[in-house]
């Protein structure tokens, strides 16, 4: 919780439904996978590829993050003029949060992805 408030609540917010989305949809569509309910296979992979988009939004929105945070920090920068090296590493480093999360939701989606594209394949043959 300490980390979701440092990265700025509101793009921890988005990334947090971004997550919460995947695994909503990824549950959703792979549950006809695994009991055998699947009845159009080219439209179930296309949707399944709604997953890579999902990880690859949380990964720009964690870039976004970063970066709104980054302007903002040299703002206060160019304003205050002399500020220590701590401060600045310490605001370097809570400015990376949302871009580390959005990365780590991209990569889950990866592989949520590819487990259940393969597992899809095999059913298909």
């Amino acid at each position: 919780m300490k980390y979701f408030y440092m990265g700025g609540p509101l793009f921890m917010g988005i990334l947090t439904f971004v997550l919460i989305s995947l695994v909503a949809w990824s549950v959703y569509h792979a549950l006809p996978l695994f009991t055998g309910k699947v009845q159009n296979i080219s439209k179930t992979k296309s949707r399944l590829k709604h997953i890579k988009t999902l990880g690859s939004f949380a990964a720009v929105t964690g870039i976004l993050g970063q970066l709104i945070g980054l302007t903002s920090a040299f703002a206060v920068l160019e304003e205050h003029g002399n500020i220590s090296q701590s401060l600045l590493a310490g605001g370097l480093k809570v400015s990376t949060i949302p871009t580390i999360y959005g990365i780590l939701i991209f990569l889950l989606s990866l592989v949520i992805w590819f487990v259940l594209d393969n597992f899809l394949s095999q059913k298909s043959e």
